[in-house]
């Protein structure tokens, strides 16, 4: 353990409590950090290593947590414009233009959401994962366009993180997909995976023996117009996986304009494309809807359909 690292001790004050709970309570540490010390092997009971934060340990078990200081974050902050809907001292929600990648990796090192953040924010983001001042609480691809929440403190970071695992958080897309669905609206329930064949993408799986499951996904969708051998959709998330509304619309046949990775656009549309110089998935997160984490007051964001997209709606209406 290398570094600068602080000494939490006590005793649990009620057995039969979960692990994580307890020491949230007894350290003012927030659980998903606990539940990241847990991993680390950096939490002592009674002296030995623990690692499980569903565990409940008897009332008056000594427990040690080591805190090690913040990884600094390798991003740097950057003066890139943001389009901020809605601030406060806990969290901010971005309408994120499309081009834009939300973490530094490979090939997009700057330029980023979290180097804008950093810049913005001016460290006032949350460290939930022991990397200062991340904030990030959800994705959005690159090339998808609209709403994400961010959390300034840890306390946000955990509140809103409860919430998308609970499913209560809102979040709709419009996009455009080749053909008309039948039925116009409905629901998929496929797991996703990433691919056995091509790891930059993901996959629908189903349960075989030998075969490694996915994460449960659901998307609601419903056609809210219908043109000549195309549709803009609206589609509720009900889970949040990594390209799921993508992954989902083109496993039933329907793939997002524009996606150049899960699907083709249909030939008599591509010059439509063209003339717009579209080169995206025709996809944005349009409404972001939940309960403010600190506050209990019930937030609801609408983005308006971007330029580039209505303009390929607009072509499509004519």
């Amino acid at each position: 353990m290398d570094g600068e690292e602080s000494i939490i001790e006590g005793v649990i004050a009620d057995g039969g409590v979960r692990l994580d709970k307890a020491l949230s309570e007894a350290s003012g540490l927030s659980r998903e950090r606990i539940k990241a010390l847990l991993a680390d092997g950096r939490i002592t009971l009674s002296g030995n290593v623990t690692s499980q934060p569903s565990h409940k340990p008897a009332q008056g078990t000594p427990f040690r947590i080591s805190v090690p200081q913040a990884t600094p974050a390798a991003a740097q902050p950057q003066n890139i414009p943001l389009t901020v809907v809605f601030e406060d001292e806990h969290l901010l929600v971005i309408d994120k233009l499309a081009g834009m990648v939300v973490h530094p990796a490979a090939g997009n090192y700057d330029g980023t959401l979290v180097n804008a953040l950093l810049h913005h924010c001016r460290g006032q983001l949350s460290g939930i994962g022991g990397v200062a001042r991340p904030g990030i609480v959800h994705r959005i691809d690159k090339d998808t366009s609209g709403l994400l929440v961010v959390a300034k403190t840890d306390k946000a970071h955990e509140g809103l993180a409860k919430q998308f695992a609970d499913h209560s958080i809102t979040r709709a897309y419009r996009a455009l997909v080749a053909g008309i669905p039948v039925p116009v609206a409905g629901t998929v329930t496929a797991a996703i995976a990433r691919s056995n064949t091509n790891r930059k993408k993901m996959a629908i799986v189903e349960d075989q023996p030998g075969r490694t499951h996915g994460k449960h996904a659901v998307t609601h969708y419903r056609t809210l117009k219908a043109y000549d051998g195309a549709a803009l959709i609206e589609c509720r998330l009900e889970t949040g996986r990594t390209h799921q509304v993508r992954v989902h619309m083109s496993s039933i046949g329907h793939s997002l304009l524009g996606d150049p990775t899960y699907g083709r656009t249909p030939a008599k549309l591509r010059p439509l494309l063209a003339d717009q110089n579209f080169a995206r998935q025709a996809l944005h997160a349009a409404h972001l809807g939940f309960v403010h984490p600190i506050t209990d007051e019930t937030l609801e964001f609408f983005s308006e359909t971007p330029a580039d997209m209505q303009a390929l709606i607009d072509s499509l209406d004519r």
